[in-house]
C-alpha cells in the first residue's frame, strides 16, 4: 500500500511541478509559491475535518515549520528553474538531490530494505539521472546558474521529507499545517519586502492555484505513504515525480526528450515493480 501511495505522490507532485512551471513564466515564482499554498490550505481544511485528529505536540509542530521552510525553498526555487529552463532537464536534475537525502537519511537511522529494494532504489537513482542527461546525451540547461538552482531546490524537497518522517506516527495531517504556516509566512514577508512593483505586475493566472492543489495532495499521500513505509523506500518512489512532469511537457509543450530520457523514464517504472516486490 505505501508504494502505491508513495507513486500516486510522484504522479501528483510531476502534475503540480507542471503547472508551477508554466505559471512562473507569467508572474514571479515566490508570487506562484505564495498563492499556490494559500489556495492549498482548503484542501488540507478539508483532511484535517475529516480525519478528525486531535492537534499533536510541539514537537510535531516544529518539525512540520522545519519541513515548511524547505518545501517553501525548493518550489520557489524549482518554478524560476522550470521557468528559466527545459522542463524535461530541470525536474529530473531536482529528483535526484531529492531522492539522495532521504534516502541516505533514512539508511542511516535505520531503514533496512530487502536486496531487491536496494536494486529497485540504485536502479531508481540510475533512470532519473538518464533522465536529466547526467548520463547518456539529454541536453543540458543553457545555463550553468540553472543546474544550481535546481539542485538547491532538491535540497529543499529533500529536507521537507525528511522533516516530515521525524514527525510522529499519530500526528495526522497536522505538520502539513504547521509547513503550510511557516512558508506561506515567509514568502509573504518576502513579498512585502521586496514590494509588488519587483515581482512583476499582471494577475495570478489560476494555474498557479492548481500547482498548490496537487502540491498539498501529494504531500498528503506522501505523508499516509511515509507513516506505512521506510522513508529510504518511500522517498525513492516519490522522487520519481519528474517523469509526469516530463510527459506533460512532451505533450503540451512540444520540447523534446532523446533515447536516453525514454530509457530513464522505463526504468522509473522498473524500479517501482523491485521495491514494490523487495519492500
Amino acid at each position: 500500500m505505501e508504494i502505491l501511495l508513495a507513486a500516486a505522490a510522484a504522479l501528483v507532485y510531476g502534475v503540480g511541478d507542471y503547472c508551477g512551471g508554466r505559471a512562473s513564466r507569467k508572474i514571479d515564482s515566490l508570487v506562484v509559491t505564495c498563492a499556490g499554498q494559500i489556495f492549498s490550505l482548503m484542501l488540507l481544511g478539508i483532511f484535517l475535518v475529516i480525519l478528525g485528529d486531535p492537534a499533536p505536540g510541539m514537537h510535531d509542530w516544529l518539525w512540520g515549520a522545519a519541513g515548511g521552510l524547505g518545501g517553501f525553498v525548493g518550489l520557489t526555487l524549482f518554478y524560476y528553474a522550470l521557468a528559466k529552463g527545459s522542463m524535461t532537464v530541470v525536474a529530473p536534475l531536482a529528483a535526484v538531490v531529492s531522492a539522495a537525502l532521504p534516502v541516505g537519511t533514512g539508511l542511516f537511522l535505520g531503514d533496512r530494505p530487502s536486496l531487491l529494494a536496494y536494486v529497485g532504489i540504485v536502479i531508481a537513482i540510475v533512470g532519473i539521472a538518464l533522465v536529466t542527461g547526467a548520463v547518456g546525451t539529454a541536453q543540458a540547461p543553457t545555463k550553468l546558474a540553472i543546474v544550481g538552482v535546481a539542485t538547491l531546490a532538491g535540497c529543499g524537497f529533500g529536507w521537507m521529507f525528511v522533516c516530515l518522517d521525524r514527525t510522529s506516527s499519530d500526528s495526522g495531517m497536522w505538520p502539513l499545517l504547521a509547513a503550510r504556516i511557516a512558508s506561506i509566512s515567509i514568502a509573504a514577508t518576502i513579498i512585502a519586502f521586496r514590494g509588488r512593483s519587483r515581482l512583476g505586475q499582471g494577475r495570478i493566472p489560476a494555474i498557479a492555484l492548481w500547482a498548490g492543489f496537487f502540491d498539498m495532495g501529494a504531500n498528503v499521500l506522501f505523508v499516509f505513504a511515509n507513516r506505512h513505509g521506510m522513508l529510504s523506500l518511500v522517498s525513492a518512489i516519490t522522487a520519481l515525480y519528474p517523469v509526469s512532469t516530463i510527459i506533460l511537457a512532451l505533450r503540451l509543450d512540444h520540447e523534446k526528450a532523446d533515447r536516453s530520457q525514454f530509457v530513464g523514464m522505463a526504468c522509473a517504472a522498473l524500479a517501482l515493480v523491485f521495491v514494490s516486490l523487495g519492500r
